[in-house]
């Protein structure tokens, strides 16, 4: 069973707002950032596209750590 607010790969929570009601109306961090293709490809299909894969499966912490952070 699909569960959207874990990572599909790990089951490690995900931290997608959008999964969260009281976050859905921001933009969840995976906008910001460039995933390898080849990372989503190697998910089974019933996997992809079903809830956001962690930061750390989706292979992006370094992009997060740079980003700038919203002034909340």
């Amino acid at each position: 069973m699909n569960q959207p607010d874990l990572c599909p790969a790990c089951g490690a929570p995900n931290d997608c707002t959008l999964a969260d009601p009281r976050t859905a109306d921001r933009a969840c961090w995976c906008y910001g950032v460039s995933i390898d293709p080849a990372i989503l490809q190697a998910l089974p299909l019933e996997l992809r596209n079903a809830s956001c894969l962690c930061p750390r499966c989706a292979a992006v912490e370094a992009q997060l750590q740079a980003a700038p952070r919203p002034i909340e």
